[in-house]
């Protein structure tokens, strides 16, 4: 699978990625996901944005959060795969990706995901473990994961 992926500060993402994005979380977290929750949460601007590209088509994407943001570690967020592009494995190559590029920005510690339940084996094969119970969160199930820094 040929994949280009693109590491950017928030502000450095144009007009063009910037809308492609959003396009691709409302897609999927909104419509697909029947989810009606505010994407946009104000903490974008002070991440990192891994966009996967397959030709011009966004196939992939997560936000790259640094401690103290959101959670007290590093986070890995908006996990976000096309429809266009699912079911050739590339959920495993951006969370690889996302994985080493956190550790480039921000050291090898430990990163905690808000999975969504169903995707708790997932994340288990990149050794996030569970460390809470089940909650809700914008109606979907949810479980809070860690992954230990190396």
């Amino acid at each position: 699978m040929d994949i280009r992926w693109q590491l950017s500060p928030f502000y450095e993402l144009g007009p063009a990625e910037l809308y492609q994005l959003l396009r691709l979380r409302s897609e999927v977290f909104v419509v697909e996901q029947q989810c009606v929750f505010l994407d946009m949460d104000n903490y974008d601007q002070q991440c990192w944005h891994l966009l996967g590209w397959q030709g011009h088509l966004l196939a992939a994407s997560v936000r790259l959060v640094p401690a103290g943001l959101i959670y007290d570690e590093v986070s890995i967020g908006r996990v976000v795969t096309s429809p266009l592009a699912r079911r050739n494995g590339i959920g495993k190559l951006l969370m690889h990706e996302a994985i080493r590029c956190a550790g480039e920005l921000f050291g090898h510690n430990d990163i905690r995901i808000g999975a969504q339940q169903y995707l708790t084996r997932f994340y288990e094969s990149f050794g996030f473990s569970a460390t809470g119970d089940t909650y809700m969160e914008d109606g979907i199930p949810h479980v809070k994961m860690l992954r230990q820094g190396r």
